[in-house]
C-alpha cells in the first residue's frame, strides 16, 4: 500500500500562504483564522518532513523545498478544479439545491428534512457539502448555509440563530470539567477559556481533544468521548431527543456562525429558508 496523502486542505492552505507569502492574508482569501492556517501548514511540514517556509517578522519566504512543491499543488488543484466542473450542472425543475457543510446536512437536515419533504411531495433536494467559503462563490446552490464571521460569509447572507458556544455530553455524564476530557474545534475564535470566564469556573479549563468543526465536536460528545464545547444550533435537536445534555447551564457567543444566503428567487428555495429558521430557533 502505497503512502497515505496529507489532507488536500493542508495542501490548499499551504498554495494560498505561497501565493501571498503571508498567512493572514491567506486566512482572509480560505475564510479561516490566522492561526488555523499556520497550524495547517505547520501540520504539512510536518508530514512532509521539511520546512515550507521562513517566518520573518513581516511576512514568509518559501524554501527551496517549497519552491519546489507550489507549482506542482498549484497544477494539482487547477486539474481537480477542471475535473470537478464537468460535474457542474445547474438546477433543474423541480429540484432544490442546497449548499451547506456536513455539520448542518447531519445535525440539522438529517432529523428534519422528511417534514419539508412531506410539505412538498415530489420535489428533489440535492445536498452540496462545502467547506472552504469561497467555494460558495461558485457554487450552484439555490440555497446556502455559510459559516464563519460576518466579515467572512460576504453579503446578503443572515445569521441562523440563537446559536451559542455550550458545553454538551451524554446524559449520564457526571464527572466534573475537570476531570473530562475537553473537546474544542479549532480555526474559531472562542472556547474553553472564554466559556470558564462566563462560567466563573474555579478552575482554568483546557482541552485535550481538537477537531475541525462543531459538528465533529458533537458526533464526539454524543458518543461519549468527552465533553464538547459546540453550537447550540447543531446541539438542537440532540438536546430534544435527550441524546445528549447541555453542561454547565452557560452559553457564549461565538464570533463565528451559520448563515443563511437565499440565492435563487424561486418560491421553493424561499420556503426553505422561512422553515429553515423555525427548525433552528429552540422551543421554549
Amino acid at each position: 500500500m502505497g503512502k497515505s496523502l496529507p489532507p488536500l486542505g493542508w495542501f490548499r492552505t499551504f498554495e494560498a500562504s505561497a501565493r501571498h507569502l503571508n498567512f493572514s492574508a491567506a486566512a482572509d482569501e480560505l475564510g479561516m483564522t490566522q492561526s488555523a492556517v499556520s497550524q495547517q501548514v505547520r501540520s504539512l511540514e510536518v508530514r512532509l518532513v521539511t520546512q515550507l517556509f521562513i517566518r520573518k517578522a513581516r511576512g514568509l519566504a518559501l524554501t527551496d523545498d517549497g519552491r519546489k512543491l507550489l507549482p506542482m499543488v498549484g497544477s494539482a488543484m487547477e486539474s481537480l478544479g477542471a475535473a470537478a466542473s464537468l460535474f457542474d450542472v445547474g438546477p433543474t425543475q423541480g429540484l432544490l439545491t442546497i449548499a451547506t457543510s456536513v455539520s448542518i446536512s447531519q445535525w440539522i437536515l438529517a432529523p428534519n428534512i422528511q417534514d419539508f419533504l412531506d410539505m412538498h411531495p415530489g420535489l428533489r433536494i440535492r445536498l452540496m457539502s462545502t467547506i472552504w467559503p469561497d467555494e460558495f462563490n461558485t457554487s450552484i446552490a439555490d440555497v446556502e448555509i455559510r459559516f464563519g464571521s460576518e466579515k467572512q460569509v460576504g453579503k446578503g447572507a443572515a445569521r441562523l440563530g440563537p446559536d451559542e458556544l455550550i458545553a454538551v455530553a451524554t446524559v449520564d455524564h457526571a464527572a466534573p470539567l475537570e476531570d473530562s476530557i475537553l473537546i474544542e474545534a479549532v480555526g474559531t475564535s472562542k472556547g474553553w477559556q472564554e466559556w470558564a470566564r462566563k462560567a466563573k469556573y474555579p478552575t482554568d479549563l483546557s482541552p485535550s481533544l481538537h477537531v475541525d468543526s462543531y459538528g465533529v465536536a458533537l458526533d464526539l460528545a454524543a458518543n461519549g468521548s468527552g465533553v464538547a464545547l459546540t453550537s447550540s444550533l447543531l446541539a438542537k435537536s440532540s438536546i430534544e431527543a435527550g441524546k445528549v445534555k447541555q453542561v454547565g447551564g452557560v452559553g457564549i457567543m461565538g464570533n463565528e456562525g451559520y448563515y443563511l444566503a437565499t440565492v435563487s428567487e424561486t418560491d421553493v428555495a424561499k420556503e426553505f429558508s422561512y422553515w429553515i429558521k423555525s427548525v433552528t430557533e429552540f422551543r421554549s
